[in-house]
């Protein structure tokens, strides 16, 4: 599994704080680092390490095209302060305005591109374009497809996961926020209505505001504490290949394969397609608010039923705060990668790029990325517990989106003027 680059924790768990943030991926750490930067006292908690699940797993892509509409507007803040962020760390975090392109192999994707450019894209002033079979062609040599063309944005770019949320972190402690590693939060302390602070496995802090950006675990602490939220975890499976030159600099999907440069000069590789859902207990609970998304994309999952729903219902959905959570029962959530879509995968990419098949694989992984019913983030206010935020269900498009979506948060919880309409990732869509 990929190593994120270390984070030192400090030492001493402070008594009280301005803002406790539960969750150290990217969502989290940005926040941090936002809400430090205001000179407020910040502390992180995780259960594991800073980027230890999905923050340091996913594809790397950093991406406005193909976005849902809701989440445009802010992934374009997203991608300006990509750009701005080795500054701001003083560390390299990867990032790399490589652009992106979908090829497509068939009139009815490249009709479904087009259709999402002329109806978003244009709307919101992207610089996504279309692009014919010549330079389809030209993005992807030696390819063996005859492709139909594609979209193509030119200023979406890519970072390394395993370098990126490390490095906001530090940035963050420099600032003056604490780090609390291997310290599970396992609840949250409510007194009157509103948040009084959190309890940890080791000690109680106060905290005039509490972020949860717990994501996949999200949903278990909630609801322990009687707070509804529709959430659920996808399996991905990811591959990295060893160094290898190739003329291929855009990051690229087409047919079922995804690929983008590393810096290390690799490459990572997915199926451009499939996630696999495994059946939970928590599948059948939430089946009537996933129900019409599962309408529409069901095609892009496989399902399964195994060891992990037995794995699953052990574990506890109901603890005092007094007593060992599920937190420190799996300090990291670390599922195989699934082998069938991982040969898709390298199959497609072999029969398409022929110059791939001399490409060693490394390293194989897979993460669990949290998901909501409508795809798009929750970021705000829990309205009946004052106090309490709630920043997840970033549904796969977290590492991208997650400068922006710290940023928002920490606006929010400043009281300050946010930099885009919060309403759409409003959590009371839920109740």
């Amino acid at each position: 599994m990929p190593i994120p680059s270390s984070v030192a924790s400090d030492s001493q768990i402070p008594t009280k704080v301005d803002v406790a943030i539960i969750g150290g991926g990217i969502a989290g750490v940005v926040t941090a680092l936002e809400l430090a930067e205001r000179g407020q006292k910040v502390a992180i908690f995780d259960k594991g390490i800073i980027a230890g699940e999905q923050s340091s797993r996913n594809w790397g892509w950093c991406r406005k095209m193909g976005r849902d509409p809701r989440e445009l507007p802010l992934i374009k803040i997203a991608l300006q302060l990509w750009r701005e962020m080795r500054q701001r760390t003083g560390e390299d975090v990867g990032f790399v305005e490589c652009g992106i392109a979908y090829l497509c192999d068939t009139d009815k994707s490249l009709e479904k591109r087009a259709k999402w450019l002329e109806t978003y894209g244009q709307a919101h002033g992207l610089s996504s374009r279309m692009i014919g079979p010549e330079e389809a062609e030209a993005l992807a040599p030696g390819s063996t497809v005859s492709w139909k063309g594609g979209l193509v944005t030119p200023d979406d770019g890519r970072a390394e996961p395993t370098l990126a949320v490390p490095a906001m972190a530090r940035a963050a402690q420099r600032l003056g926020a604490t780090i609390h590693q291997n310290c599970a939060v396992r609840g949250l302390d409510i007194e009157a209505g509103r948040i009084a602070g959190i309890v940890t496995e080791t000690a109680r802090v106060k905290a005039e505001q509490t972020v949860l950006a717990g994501g996949v675990w999200s949903r278990r602490l909630l609801d322990n504490q009687g707070f509804f939220l529709p959430q659920l975890g996808v399996v991905n499976s990811v591959m990295r290949t060893k160094p290898m030159e190739t003329a291929i600099s855009h990051s690229i999907a087409g047919g079922q394969f995804a690929i983008r440069k590393r810096s290390d000069g690799g490459y990572t590789l997915a199926h451009s397609i499939y996630n696999t859902a495994d059946i939970l207990p928590d599948s059948f609970r939430l089946l009537r608010h996933f129900l019409p998304t599962l309408k529409d994309e069901w095609r892009d999952f496989r399902f399964r039923i195994g060891s992990r729903f037995f794995e699953e219902a052990r574990l506890k959905r109901r603890w005092s705060l007094d007593e060992a959570s599920p937190f420190e029962a799996i300090r990291c959530l670390d599922p195989a990668p699934v082998p069938s879509i991982q040969n898709e995968a390298i199959t497609s990419l072999h029969r398409t790029l022929p110059m791939f098949r001399a490409a060693d694989i490394a390293e194989s992984w897979a993460g669990v990325i949290d998901v909501v019913p409508d795809v798009v983030p929750v970021i705000g206010p829990v309205e009946t517990c004052p106090g309490l935020y709630i920043l997840t269900g970033l549904s796969g498009h977290g590492f991208g989106l997650g400068p922006g979506a710290g940023k928002l948060m920490a606006e929010i919880v400043s009281g300050e003027e946010p930099c885009v309409d919060p309403s759409p990732f409003r959590y009371a869509r839920f109740q």
